[in-house]
C-alpha cells in the first residue's frame, strides 16, 4: 500500500496572506470539504498530522471516521515564514521577495526557515512515515515530498485545499 498526503481544508484567512506556522481556524466550508476528503481516501491504518489546528481537526475527523489513531508530528508542520507570517504578500517588500526568488532553497531573510530547511525536515518525516497511513499536512510539505521523490511538478506541485497526493 502507499502513503497518502492530504492537504488541510480551506483556512479562515484573507486571500493573499502569507501564513505557514500561523495557527489558523478553518473556513465555514469545512464540513463540505471533509465529505470530499473522506470520499477520496484509500484504506488507511492510521493518521499522522501536522500539529497545527487546520490539520489536526481534519486528521481527528478522518481518524474517527475510519476508526484509527492520530499521531501529531512536528516534521509535517508548514514552513516558518518568520516576519512574513500573517502579512499580505503584497505588503512584503519586493526586494525581499526578489532575494527569495534568487535563492529559493537557501533564503531565510524573513527570520524563519529556508526551503532547504523545510525539505530536510520533511525528508526525515517522510522516512519515518508508515505506509498505509494518511498524513494530513500543508502545501509546502507536499511540495517538498514531490521534489524529494521527483513526482508531479516537484516544488511547483499544486494541491488544492482538501486535495491529496498518493505516493507510489
Amino acid at each position: 500500500m502507499a502513503l497518502t498526503l492530504v492537504r488541510h481544508t480551506t483556512p479562515d484567512v484573507p486571500k493573499g496572506t502569507c501564513y505557514g506556522r500561523t495557527d489558523l481556524a478553518l473556513a465555514d466550508s469545512f464540513e463540505a470539504e471533509l465529505r470530499g476528503v473522506l470520499a477520496a481516501l484509500p484504506a488507511v491504518e492510521g493518521v499522522v498530522t501536522s500539529p497545527l489546528t487546520r490539520c489536526q481537526k481534519l486528521a481527528d475527523r478522518i481518524a474517527t471516521q475510519v476508526g484509527v489513531d492520530v499521531r501529531p508530528e512536528q516534521g509535517w508542520i508548514e514552513m516558518d515564514f518568520g516576519a512574513w507570517e500573517g502579512r499580505a504578500w503584497s505588503d512584503i517588500p519586493r526586494d525581499d521577495l526578489d532575494a527569495w526568488a534568487a535563492d529559493f532553497m537557501g533564503y531565510a531573510g524573513h527570520g524563519g526557515e529556508s526551503v532547504a530547511m523545510l525539505e530536510e525536515r520533511v525528508r526525515a518525516a517522510l522516512s519515518a512515515a508508515p505506509r498505509d497511513f494518511v498524513v494530513v499536512t500543508h502545501s509546502g510539505c507536499i511540495r517538498a515530498v514531490c521534489a524529494i521523490l521527483g513526482l508531479h511538478d516537484g516544488w511547483a506541485t499544486e494541491t488544492p485545499f482538501g486535495g491529496s497526493v498518493t505516493l507510489p
